[in-house]
């Protein structure tokens, strides 16, 4: 039985921390640039998806390009991916195309917490971005398109392959909080209910309710100052 107990624990530390919880109090910390600490996320959806919305809040100090959110699948390691390329432009991929949003300075003077809303519909290619509340103008890709099921999906890093191939200049460090996603586009209105803290329904991901399996040096605790 000892050495049962032994076994289990061990095969345990080797696959990383387990659990599901609810989030509302804490934050991800990823405390230094690496290419292994991600956190990922257990989510799954049924049938392709045709519409998707992903919003987050992110804490970093970091100039350099980063993955703050990645879907990859045999088919395609960019599937879905947020990658932020530099302090005032973001990267929105879906099935291997992206746009970039570059955002006014006027809308990142210093470090802050920044609250991203991303969404993408099949029907039309349109591309939504809201940055801390308020929309840039739309832009579209992969119109007719549909997210393909049975991904590998993950926080803090930009997968090269599918569950992997992690570039450390690429990795997130800093502090992740309120990760959501939908199968459909949010109303303006939900937007911003969303980044005042309300809940929703019908989530892919919620972050009150949140299955997730830590790799590597990720840390969760209380954000140290108040993300709302």
């Amino acid at each position: 039985m000892e050495i049962l107990h032994s076994s289990l624990v061990i095969l345990a530390c080797l696959l990383g921390s387990l659990a599901e919880e609810d989030l509302q109090t804490k934050v991800f910390i990823f405390p230094a640039s690496s290419n292994t600490a991600a956190v990922v996320l257990n989510a799954s959806f049924q049938d392709p998806l045709t519409s998707v919305t992903v919003c987050l809040r992110s804490y970093t100090l970091l100039n350099r390009a980063y993955g703050l959110f990645s879907y990859a699948t045999r088919k395609s390691d960019n599937e879905l991916l947020i990658f932020k390329l530099k302090p005032n432009q973001y990267n929105f991929y879906v099935g291997g195309t992206s746009v970039t949003f570059s955002v006014p300075e006027r809308m990142t003077s210093g470090p802050q917490w920044e609250h991203i809303c991303m969404s993408w519909e099949s029907a039309t290619g349109l591309v939504e971005f809201w940055l801390d509340g308020q929309p840039l103008p739309r832009m579209c890709m992969q119109k007719g398109y549909s997210i393909g099921t049975g991904g590998s999906l993950l926080l803090g890093q930009d997968q090269d392959s599918f569950g992997g191939g992690f570039d450390i200049n690429q990795s997130f460090l800093g502090e992740l909080a309120d990760v959501y996603m939908w199968d459909r586009v949010l109303t303006p209105d939900e937007v911003l209910l969303v980044r005042s803290g309300s809940t929703l329904s019908k989530y892919i991901l919620n972050w009150r309710s949140l299955s997730y399996q830590i790799k590597g040096y990720v840390v969760v605790k209380p954000p140290l100052m108040s993300i709302y």
